[in-house]
This record gives structure tokens, C-alpha cells and sequence, in this order.
């Protein structure tokens, strides 16, 4: 058996005005960089599925030929001359075949300057490339917005399980046991549903319900003649027509296995309203953890959940930071504040110097400025570290020159380039003890509790100002299909187009009036 092996993974956000270009990938970012043909074989031991899929298959009797592996921290749309340039090396070497079978590691919410659907895409020209007898599978992030095309041109999709993503490599293990499925078992029929309202970021954690009680169903029923079923939650930052949740499954015997899935969907139909997610204005989050924090032993954790870069915002708001020196916190700390030219000030004013900045606030995020103020330098890095916990653990990152810089009560882990909060060594990369803080403020939705929840006295989930709306009501959609919901038990997607009409209607109405009053 000769096996091709790639991967291809970006989540992006479309109301990102910027664009993801190929040096992205080559550093990777939140992802290891990429990786070219042997290079491939050093990813076995990294939690991401295409390391689990290549242990899975070490046992077998396989021959796996590597192409390529690219993977981007989310951002804006990829451009065009980096997805056909990642995408015509792995048609190069799906061409160099013949391969009986090809697994792809891939993400599922990519968007590019030129499509929509960059996996679909993908995908397609591969089935094109190496026609109906190969079969392809790939994996595929918990957020994905599976498309029709996903489906069509492949033979086998499986997601992720768990959020924060501590299951990537046990994926692509399940990838490789559902194409040894499909090469020497009985022939699969799927089924799939698409869950007809859009779910906030925030209320997708599977360590809480309903999320951790869905998925723990559902392993429940992969048994007998169901040989796969996934569950992806969407990524409800992609304005297109197929962005949202999906559920679907695999399995030799088709009643049975579309009979499943109706049950799925039924129970995810059915408790709608749990779904949604409770959030503080900054200084709402900020006096709570005061209040918490005064007979705790352990930090109290609040996410700055607009503001996180693993969404596609830019980790430099200065929201929560305002906040807390506006109620006065001490022992707080925030981190990551990118801002480049505020790390090449700290390191040449050197560590003890006083400093003047305008910090943090040019990403343009609507709401947010820089914050002008004096601040002392703590400690500098030159920002690289290893992680530590569950999620990405032993993987080594560089975000470039960083420091710490501290106002009032309020340390900053500020840095060169972007990466989200979500493992403990961030914070001591530059001489932060965050076990012993009072407030930690993650720029970070949900991947952060996979190393910080242990510790954590409590964890409050903030509405600051950033580019990754919590509620996807808040977005500025176009082309979404008429009945989807926008949140849980919320409008269609045309109510709320006739709502926004209504609003611009009446505003005009009222500026008419005002202007004739003035005259």
C-alpha cells in the first residue's frame, strides 16, 4: 500500500481586513512551521493529527509518501499566490503516484482571496487529479464549516472531539482507522445534517455541557456497523453560505447509520437554548474577579475573548487593560499585547527604564485605541518557549523580541509577533509566576483552560472590544442562507436583515428630522 500524506490548515476570518500570506505558513505561528516531504516525519510525535495518523500507521504494512505539511495561526483570508502555490505542491506529488490512497490534514474554515471553500477546492482537484478508485480522507478541526463539496470529493471526514483541541493526534488516528475501513472493509454510506443555527465561540468548550455531553454520546454509538461520526461546531466568522455547525457519520449499514445522525441532530435541535454563553463588559469581568480574587488562593482567569488571535483578531486591544487600572487592580497580569515597536523600545531602553508608549490599539478594531502611558520594564525575552501543556505540549514557538512591562498594579507580557494565550510558559517566558497572580487576563476564548483551568480559582469570559465577535449576531453578514440562525433561539438570517433594515430606516428617518429641525 503507498499512502500520499499532506496538510493544509488555516481558520479564517473573513471580517479580517488583511491578508495571510505564505511567510505565515512558513513560520506557522500556533502551528508548527511548514514542512517539506521527509521533513514530514519529524511531526509523528507533535499533537496534530497528521502525528497521530502517521503513528497509527507505523504498525502497517504502508508505504506513506510525504508532500507537504503548511499550517497559519487564524487570520484573514489566504491570498491567492499562497493557496495555489501550497496547494500546486500537493498536486505535484499526488501526480507522481500511483498512490492507492491519500489523507490530507486539513482545517475545514479556510477562505482565500479567490474561494470560498479553499478545502472543497483542494479536494476536488485532487478526486480530479487521481479519480474515483484512490481513496482520500482527511481530518478536520472542530470548527470547520464542512461544505457539500467536502463531502462530495472525498470518502472519509473526521473532526476533532474536544475543545480546547487536546485530541488533534487521536484525529488522525481515527482518520487512519476509517481509511483502513474504507480500503479493506465493506463499503461506508454517509450521512450528514446541517444544524440550522450559528453557535458562539464560547459556548463550544467540551469541558462543559452541552458540548462534552454531545461528544460523549456520541462515542458512545460508534459501534457495530457505525464506523465514524463527527461532530463540527462551525466557525461563525466566515460569511459564506455554508459557514455553521454539521453533524454526520459513516457506517457499512445505511438506515442505521442515518437513523444515528438524526438523533444527533435531533438532540442538538432540541436544546438550542443551551447553547448560549454569558458575558461581562470589561469592567463588569474585571470587579468580579476583585471580588473573587479577595478570599482565593488561586488566580481568577478572565478571557479576553474578542481579542483572540486564534480567532483571527490581532491579541493588541487595549479593553481589558483599561479596565484594570480603571477599578485599580493588583497582582493582575495580561498577555499577549503584540505590539512590535513597544518590545524594540522596552529592549533598548533595557530592563529598570521608564518608559512613554502609546500601546497596543492599531489594529483598527472599532471601540479600541492605543493606551498612552508611563511603564516600567520589568523583563526581557526574546520570546521563545516551549509549551508545557496538554494541548501543544513540547512544541517551541518565538514571537520575537518580548518583555514585561508593568503599570500600577498591571504586569504586560507584550510582544514582537502574534500567538495565543493558552500555556502557562507564556507568561513565565518573561519572569511572570502566574500560579501566584490574583487576575490573569487571557487573550484567548477556550484553548487556554487546557493548561490553566487546573490552576484557575475561577474563569469569567469578557466582552472587550476585538475583531472576533462573541455573539455572531454582532457580525456584518451578507450572504448567509435566509433561515439560519444567527445564535441560539436567535433571528434567521433574514429577520435580521429586515431588522437592520428597519434600524437604518428609522435612523435616516431621525437625522432627516433633526437636520430640518436645525434649518
Amino acid at each position: 500500500m503507498r499512502i500520499l500524506i499532506a496538510g493544509f490548515q488555516h481558520e479564517t476570518n473573513t471580517f479580517c481586513d488583511d491578508i495571510t500570506n505564505f511567510d505565515a505558513f512558513e513560520r506557522g505561528g500556533m502551528y508548527p512551521a511548514m514542512a517539506l516531504a521527509d521533513e514530514m516525519f519529524r511531526l509523528e510525535d507533535v499533537n496534530i493529527p497528521v502525528g497521530g495518523f502517521l503513528r497509527e500507521m507505523k504498525a502497517d504494512d504502508v508505504e506513506i509518501i510525504p508532500s507537504l505539511w503548511a499550517g497559519a495561526t487564524p487570520s484573514a483570508r489566504v491570498s491567492r499566490e499562497t493557496y495555489e502555490r501550497i496547494v500546486s505542491a500537493i498536486l505535484d506529488a499526488a501526480a507522481s503516484g500511483p498512490f492507492d490512497a491519500i489523507y490530507i490534514d486539513l482545517h475545514g474554515a479556510m477562505v482565500t482571496e479567490h474561494l470560498d471553500d479553499g478545502e472543497g477546492e483542494l479536494l476536488e482537484r485532487l478526486r480530479q487529479l487521481v479519480g474515483q478508485e484512490v481513496r482520500i480522507v482527511a481530518s478536520l478541526d472542530l470548527h470547520a464549516n464542512v461544505t457539500e463539496r467536502m463531502f462530495v470529493h472525498s470518502d472519509g471526514l473526521v473532526a476533532y472531539r474536544t475543545y480546547p483541541h487536546e485530541d488533534m493526534a487521536v484525529t488522525g488516528a481515527r482518520a487512519a482507522r476509517l481509511l483502513k475501513a474504507l480500503l479493506f472493509g465493506p463499503a461506508l454510506h454517509r450521512a450528514a445534517r446541517r444544524i440550522p443555527f450559528l453557535i458562539p465561540i464560547n459556548a463550544m468548550s467540551t469541558l462543559a455541557d452541552p458540548a462534552r455531553a454531545l461528544y460523549d454520546a456520541m462515542s458512545g454509538l460508534e459501534t457495530g456497523s457505525i464506523a465514524s461520526l463527527s461532530f463540527t461546531m462551525g466557525f461563525p466568522a466566515a460569511d459564506f453560505p455554508e459557514c455553521g455547525p454539521v453533524v454526520w457519520g459513516y457506517g457499512s449499514d445505511r438506515e442505521v447509520v442515518e437513523l444515528t445522525v438524526d438523533a444527533l441532530y435531533g438532540r442538538i435541535v432540541a436544546g438550542e437554548g443551551n447553547w448560549e454563553q454569558r458575558l461581562l463588559d470589561p469592567h463588569e469581568a474585571v470587579r468580579e474577579a476583585q471580588r473573587l480574587a479577595r478570599n482565593a488562593t488561586r488566580p481568577v482567569i478572565i478571557a479576553d475573548t474578542q481579542d483572540n488571535p486564534g480567532g483571527g483578531a490581532n491579541s493588541d486591544t487595549t479593553g481589558m487593560l483599561r479596565a484594570l487600572l480603571d477599578c485599580e487592580a493588583e497582582g493582575a497580569a495580561i498577555g499577549l499585547m503584540v505590539d512590535s515597536a513597544a518590545a524594540k523600545a522596552a529592549h533598548e531602553a533595557g530592563v529598570g527604564a521608564e518608559i512613554t508608549l502609546a500601546l497596543g490599539g492599531r489594529s483598527g478594531t472599532p471601540g479600541d485605541a492605543p493606551f498612552e502611558g508611563v511603564f516600567r520594564v520589568e523583563q526581557l525575552s526574546d520570546g521563545c518557549y516551549v509549551f508545557g501543556g496538554r494541548m501543544l505540549t513540547g512544541k517551541v514557538t518565538d514571537v520575537g523580541p518580548s518583555a514585561r512591562l508593568s503599570i500600577g498594579g498591571v504586569h504586560i507580557v507584550v510582544s514582537t509577533w502574534k500567538d495565543q494565550m493558552m500555556d502557562r510558559n507564556q507568561y513565565r517566558m518573561v519572569g511572570i509566576d502566574p500560579e501566584s497572580m490574583a487576575i490573569l487576563v487571557n487573550k484567548s476564548s477556550t484553548h487556554f483552560r487546557a493548561d490553566f483551568e487546573q490552576i484557575a480559582e475561577a474563569i469569567i469570559v469578557a466582552k472587550a472590544p476585538g475583531l472576533l465577535l462573541a455573539d455572531p449576531a454582532d457580525l456584518p453578514w451578507t450572504r448567509l442562507p435566509d433561515d439560519l440562525r444567527l445564535s441560539p433561539l436567535g433571528p434567521s438570517f433574514a429577520e435580521w436583515q429586515k431588522q437592520r433594515s428597519g434600524e437604518s430606516d428609522l435612523s435616516d428617518d431621525l437625522s432627516s428630522t433633526g437636520n430640518a429641525g436645525v434649518q
